[in-house]
Protein backbone atom coordinates (compact mmCIF):
# COMPACT_ATOMS: atom_id res chain seq x y z
CA UNK A 1 0.00 0.00 0.00
CA UNK A 2 1.19 3.90 -0.89
CA UNK A 3 1.04 6.97 1.80
CA UNK A 4 -1.65 7.54 -0.96
CA UNK A 5 -3.80 5.27 0.05
CA UNK A 6 -3.40 5.51 3.68
CA UNK A 7 -5.33 8.00 5.82
CA UNK A 8 -4.95 11.49 6.52
CA UNK A 9 -3.32 11.08 9.48
CA UNK A 10 -1.17 8.03 8.69
CA UNK A 11 -0.04 9.78 5.88
CA UNK A 12 0.86 13.49 8.20
CA UNK A 13 3.02 11.00 10.61
CA UNK A 14 4.94 9.16 7.93
CA UNK A 15 5.48 12.95 6.37
CA UNK A 16 6.39 14.24 9.78
CA UNK A 17 8.83 11.44 10.93
CA UNK A 18 10.09 11.73 7.30
CA UNK A 19 10.92 15.23 7.50
CA UNK A 20 12.23 14.53 11.00
CA UNK A 21 14.70 11.80 9.48
CA UNK A 22 16.11 13.99 7.11
CA UNK A 23 16.48 17.03 9.50
CA UNK A 24 18.38 15.24 11.42
CA UNK A 25 20.63 12.67 8.89
CA UNK A 26 21.51 15.99 6.47
CA UNK A 27 21.66 18.80 9.27
CA UNK A 28 25.10 20.99 8.14
CA UNK A 29 26.78 21.60 12.11
CA UNK A 30 27.78 25.20 10.84
CA UNK A 31 24.87 27.07 12.27
CA UNK A 32 25.69 30.11 14.76
CA UNK A 33 24.33 30.61 18.02
CA UNK A 34 23.53 27.18 19.14
CA UNK A 35 21.06 26.69 22.12
CA UNK A 36 22.31 26.82 26.07
CA UNK A 37 23.12 23.32 26.91
CA UNK A 38 20.60 23.07 29.46
CA UNK A 39 17.90 23.32 26.24
CA UNK A 40 17.47 19.88 24.29
CA UNK A 41 17.42 21.78 20.83
CA UNK A 42 18.91 24.25 18.50
CA UNK A 43 18.00 27.27 17.85
CA UNK A 44 18.32 26.87 14.08
CA UNK A 45 19.40 23.96 11.38
CA UNK A 46 20.49 24.33 7.78
CA UNK A 47 19.97 22.19 5.34
CA UNK A 48 20.72 22.19 1.90
CA UNK A 49 20.51 26.28 1.92
CA UNK A 50 17.28 26.42 3.90
CA UNK A 51 17.37 27.78 7.72
CA UNK A 52 14.68 26.15 9.94
CA UNK A 53 14.69 27.91 13.33
CA UNK A 54 13.07 26.25 16.54
CA UNK A 55 10.09 27.76 17.61
CA UNK A 56 10.66 31.03 19.38
CA UNK A 57 8.38 32.59 22.30
CA UNK A 58 8.71 36.03 24.33
CA UNK A 59 11.68 35.18 26.33
CA UNK A 60 14.57 37.34 25.75
CA UNK A 61 17.93 35.02 25.52
CA UNK A 62 19.59 33.85 28.45
CA UNK A 63 16.42 34.73 31.08
CA UNK A 64 13.56 32.22 32.12
CA UNK A 65 10.86 34.60 32.35
CA UNK A 66 8.05 36.14 29.64
CA UNK A 67 8.72 39.57 28.54
CA UNK A 68 6.10 42.02 30.37
CA UNK A 69 3.48 43.65 28.26
CA UNK A 70 1.23 40.70 26.53
CA UNK A 71 0.51 39.74 23.49
CA UNK A 72 2.28 42.52 21.83
CA UNK A 73 5.61 42.63 23.56
CA UNK A 74 5.49 38.49 22.93
CA UNK A 75 5.21 39.24 19.92
CA UNK A 76 7.97 41.63 19.07
CA UNK A 77 10.16 39.32 21.34
CA UNK A 78 9.85 36.07 19.36
CA UNK A 79 10.21 38.13 15.98
CA UNK A 80 13.54 39.38 17.65
CA UNK A 81 14.78 36.31 18.53
CA UNK A 82 14.20 35.27 15.11
CA UNK A 83 15.90 38.17 13.34
CA UNK A 84 19.25 37.49 15.74
CA UNK A 85 19.36 33.80 14.76
CA UNK A 86 18.74 34.95 11.03
CA UNK A 87 21.42 37.55 11.18
CA UNK A 88 23.69 34.99 12.93
CA UNK A 89 23.18 32.86 9.67
CA UNK A 90 23.58 35.50 7.38
CA UNK A 91 20.25 36.27 6.35
CA UNK A 92 17.42 38.34 7.27
CA UNK A 93 13.65 38.61 7.13
CA UNK A 94 13.83 39.28 3.58
CA UNK A 95 14.95 35.49 3.19
CA UNK A 96 11.76 33.82 5.09
CA UNK A 97 9.67 32.11 3.21
CA UNK A 98 7.12 30.24 5.71
CA UNK A 99 6.31 30.70 9.20
CA UNK A 100 4.18 28.81 11.39
CA UNK A 101 2.69 30.55 14.56
CA UNK A 102 1.09 28.96 17.81
CA UNK A 103 -1.22 31.03 19.47
CA UNK A 104 -2.90 29.80 23.11
CA UNK A 105 -5.81 32.47 22.61
CA UNK A 106 -6.81 32.62 19.17
CA UNK A 107 -8.69 36.00 19.60
CA UNK A 108 -5.56 37.40 19.73
CA UNK A 109 -4.79 36.52 16.30
CA UNK A 110 -5.44 40.44 15.10
CA UNK A 111 -2.88 41.97 18.01
CA UNK A 112 -0.54 39.04 17.05
CA UNK A 113 -0.23 40.48 13.20
CA UNK A 114 0.01 43.78 13.85
CA UNK A 115 3.32 43.04 15.10
CA UNK A 116 4.09 40.14 12.36
CA UNK A 117 3.85 42.02 9.79
CA UNK A 118 5.97 45.26 10.45
CA UNK A 119 9.22 42.52 10.37
CA UNK A 120 8.78 42.50 6.47
CA UNK A 121 9.48 44.31 3.67
CA UNK A 122 7.15 45.05 1.12
CA UNK A 123 6.50 42.14 -1.64
CA UNK A 124 5.29 38.82 -0.98
CA UNK A 125 4.67 37.65 2.60
CA UNK A 126 6.13 34.55 3.14
CA UNK A 127 3.47 31.57 3.52
CA UNK A 128 1.88 30.80 7.25
CA UNK A 129 -0.37 29.09 9.15
CA UNK A 130 -1.45 29.84 12.42
CA UNK A 131 -3.13 27.50 15.22
CA UNK A 132 -4.63 27.50 18.51
CA UNK A 133 -2.47 25.83 21.34
CA UNK A 134 -3.76 24.81 25.04
CA UNK A 135 0.21 26.08 26.34
CA UNK A 136 2.96 27.19 25.05
CA UNK A 137 6.39 27.27 27.19
CA UNK A 138 6.42 29.89 30.22
CA UNK A 139 2.63 29.56 29.77
CA UNK A 140 3.45 32.18 27.07
CA UNK A 141 0.66 33.74 24.34
CA UNK A 142 2.31 33.41 20.99
CA UNK A 143 5.69 30.69 19.60
CA UNK A 144 6.98 31.43 15.94
CA UNK A 145 8.96 29.05 13.80
CA UNK A 146 10.16 30.65 10.06
CA UNK A 147 11.80 28.36 7.20
CA UNK A 148 14.19 31.07 5.30
CA UNK A 149 16.96 30.72 1.97
CA UNK A 150 18.50 33.15 1.17
CA UNK A 151 17.86 35.60 -1.91
CA UNK A 152 14.08 33.26 -2.24
CA UNK A 153 12.56 36.05 -3.10
CA UNK A 154 14.38 37.20 -6.45
CA UNK A 155 14.70 33.26 -7.37
CA UNK A 156 13.17 32.12 -10.83
CA UNK A 157 9.43 30.90 -9.69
Amino acid sequence: MTVSNRTPQVRQWAMTALLAAVLFVAADAAVADPAPPELPFSPAVLVDNVLYTSGQIGVKPGENHLTPGGMPAEARQAMDNIDAILAANGMSFDDVFRCTVALSDMSKWGEFNAVYVTYFQAGPLPARSAFGASALAYGGQVEIDCMARKGWKSAPR
